[in-house]
């Protein structure tokens, strides 16, 4: 199967006239117009987790994105890279915003990305592990794509105003990076003898970190169907997948999970990515840019 099928396939359902275009090109305020009052019945403190954890994971992704800047295989791979960390940064931005609101502390967006340590944050695993090879971040990519995308078209549909218009936005984002990841495993999958062997070993290393994504409601289906078609696309088996742990709703029905992530428990990789991330920001506290 070609890149262009696969792509087709995986965007059927969505709008194909804006699913490639990144952040940076549309400037309307997905919030213009958007009540922020929370609607009676939403729990305020399940609102305001599920906007910190799905704020965290799009910061972190955001991050190891960055760092394939100046060493990315080609200087247009760059450039999406680029793009999608900023879509995520963007998501990541509005999701802390809304946390800020709803959580009782009125903090804004800096004050989460910036000035929490890292056990208090509450990204997945996945997220934080070094970047290690091409194949490795795109089998990530891949990953994190289609289960974010299978949240954010839940989330669309939340009872908070302000969360579905943050989905919406996001889900042709997302299908744009899950698109963009598909075709680079399906690419390097059935590449060269080397390139396989990498993507295979890609697949392999992210599979142990799935548990603790489908954690949270049905998205396992769903992303397992994604990652049987592109694997099958590429020529690559798909590693056995382990079994999710109980999950626990959080946000409006939909779930983000109770890994260790979600629980503030992290691997030894968190603190680092963050000391370099926060680093201007704590040593200039007070600045304004």
């Amino acid at each position: 199967m070609s890149d262009d099928h696969v792509f087709l396939s995986l965007a059927e359902g969505h709008d194909d006239s804006d699913a490639r275009w990144a952040f940076g090109t549309g400037f309307e305020d997905p919030l213009h117009g958007v009540s922020t009052e929370v609607p009676d019945g939403v729990d305020r403190a399940e609102l305001a987790a599920c906007c910190l954890a799905l704020g965290d994971d799009a910061l972190v992704t955001a991050q190891r994105l960055a760092e394939w800047t100046t060493r990315a295989p080609e200087l247009e791979e760059e450039v999406a890279l680029a793009n999608i960390g900023l879509d995520l940064l963007g998501q990541a931005r509005l999701l802390y915003a809304r946390c800020g609101q709803v959580d009782g502390t009125g903090r804004g967006e800096d004050a989460y990305a910036y000035f929490r340590d890292a056990d208090d944050f509450r990204n997945v695993h996945l997220a934080e592990l070094p970047n290690e090879d091409f194949a490795f971040s795109m089998a990530r990519l891949l990953v994190l794509s289609a289960w974010r995308l299978d949240h954010f078209e839940r989330l669309a549909a939340s009872p908070d105003p302000v969360l579905a218009a943050v989905a919406a936005k996001g889900v042709k984002e997302l299908t744009y990076h899950r698109q963009y990841a598909a075709e680079w495993v399906v690419r390097l999958g059935d590449g060269t003898e080397e390139s396989h062997r990498r993507m295979r070993a890609g697949l392999e290393r992210v599979t142990p970190y799935l548990g603790e994504l489908f954690a949270a409601h049905d998205a396992r289906e769903n992303v397992l169907a994604v990652l049987e078609q592109v694997a099958g696309a590429a020529g690559l088996p798909l590693p056995q997948v382990p079994a999710a742990a109980a999950g626990s709703g959080i946000g409006s029905g939909v779930g983000v999970g109770s890994g260790s992530g979600r629980a503030g428990e992290h691997t030894e990789h968190l603190a680092p990515l963050l000391a370099e991330l926060q680093s201007v920001a704590r040593a200039h506290p007070e600045a304004t840019w």
